[in-house]
């Protein structure tokens, strides 16, 4: 089994990634005859630039999408780089609709054009909600640019040519200070990339600068399995991105290392998880709920409680909880200071895992949003989520049962 290992200890950008990947392929340049399937994108319009060069000392590779004009100007795209070029309208404004009718027409896989309109999708989603609208309002001022269609296109055309690994991930480094883009001057993470980046394990290192942006976010958000450090495994191969920014104190690059791991749990995730749990005996029951509320707001994967019999033959409640290695901390300090414990128990723990998505559904009875559960490239079940199933059940005036059944025979 192979895992691509992604290592964003300088952050993560769309043609950083890109360049990560070509190290792995025997010839970089076969992915210029992948992007001319986009028959919608005029050749004329951009010239793609791959080389190999150092930053900081590194030897990486280079992957630029230049547009082609007249009048040189100085544009900062959503990916934070710098590219000379003319203004004369040459980021077309598309909407969300003219993304998808260029992937559907292109000459891409069926595997490649789904995840791209998944991506395009989400971005737009992100969008809306930084701007208080719906995503097919959304003008692609930016991200429709053309570099960023190439980027994100790009990076699934590299998956798929790579076999569509495994995907693990370092936690991210955002970086700091502001960046400047089509709505002025904004902190970093730009308000799209944060979006995009909840729920993921963060950090901010180095120098001030966009480290990584809304494509790169996009990106770990879409194919990232899990995050940890590095797996076990034996490394095949590895490469450096290289982005265009200039940093003094670490070079600006995406290292992807691809290892061969073992094939005893091939289909599964594997990840790093922590387990924090006390007993509790002297706190009045109706007080589990809010805290339990408030630890997975704050990032628990699970919580749950189990009847203990304590000291002096007393009952008592242990309270688990499940999270993510970085959120340990921040959800011990609930627990510490919601509930009467005085302090808690840390263990880690291998977790294995099937891989998943969020889906959303058309029904009879309106829009649902379903877990799809993934072993091997296969589905093994579609569930609708239970929030959209009650909200339904409460519109239609129908038992929650009855709603499910419908559901499930439509979905």
């Amino acid at each position: 089994m192979r895992t691509l290992y992604l290592d964003c200890y300088a952050g993560i950008a769309g043609d950083m990634f890109i360049g990560a990947l070509l190290n792995l392929i025997p010839n970089p340049e076969i992915i210029k005859d992948e992007i001319a399937k986009i028959h919608a994108l005029d050749p004329d319009e951009y010239k793609i630039i791959i080389e190999h060069t150092t930053k900081n000392g590194i030897a990486g590779l280079n992957f630029d999408v230049t547009p082609r004009n007249r009048n040189n100007h100085l544009h900062h795209d959503t990916d934070g780089h710098e590219h000379e070029h003319a203004h004369e309208h040459a980021h077309h404004h598309r909407h969300l609709s003219d993304i998808e009718a260029m992937i559907t027409g292109s000459g891409l896989s069926q595997r490649v054009k789904r995840e791209v309109l998944r991506a395009f999708s989400m971005l737009a989603e992100a969008e809306a909600h930084v701007h208080g609208t719906t995503p097919d309002k959304i003008h692609f001022h930016e991200v429709g640019a053309v570099d960023s269609i190439i980027d994100i296109a790009g990076a699934f055309v590299l998956m798929e040519m790579l076999g569509w690994p495994r995907v693990i991930c370092s936690p991210v480094n955002v970086g700091s200070g502001t960046v400047n883009c089509a709505h002025g001057t904004l902190p970093v993470p730009a308000p799209a990339a944060e979006y995009l980046l909840r729920g993921i394990p963060v950090f901010s290192a180095g120098s001030p600068m966009e480290r990584t942006t809304p494509t790169g976010a996009l990106l770990v958000k879409i194919l990232a399995d899990g995050f940890s450090t590095m797996p076990p495994g034996k490394i095949v191969a590895s490469g450096f991105g290289l982005g265009n920014r200039e940093s003094e104190d670490m070079p600006n690059a995406l290292r992807a290392v691809m290892l061969e791991t073992s094939a005893e749990f091939e289909g599964l995730i594997r990840e790093k998880l922590a387990l924090i749990e006390c007993n509790i005996d002297d706190m009045n029951p109706q007080d589990f709920e809010p805290v339990c509320g408030k630890l997975f707001g704050a990032g628990a994967l699970d919580v749950w409680l189990e009847n203990v019999m304590m000291k002096k033959s007393r009952p008592g409640v242990k309270l688990c909880c499940l999270s993510r290695p970085d959120d340990a901390v921040k959800v011990s300090r609930i627990i510490l200071t919601d509930t009467t414990s005085q302090g808690v128990r840390l263990k880690e723990y291998d977790r294995l895992r099937l891989n998943w998505r969020i889906d959303e559904a058309d029904t009879s009875l309106g829009k649902v949003h379903v877990k799809v559960t993934e072993l091997d490239g296969e589905n093994v079940r579609r569930v609708p989520e239970y929030e959209d199933v009650k909200a339904l059940a409460v519109k239609h005036n129908l038992p929650m049962w009855n709603v499910r059944k419908v559901i499930l025979g439509e979905i």
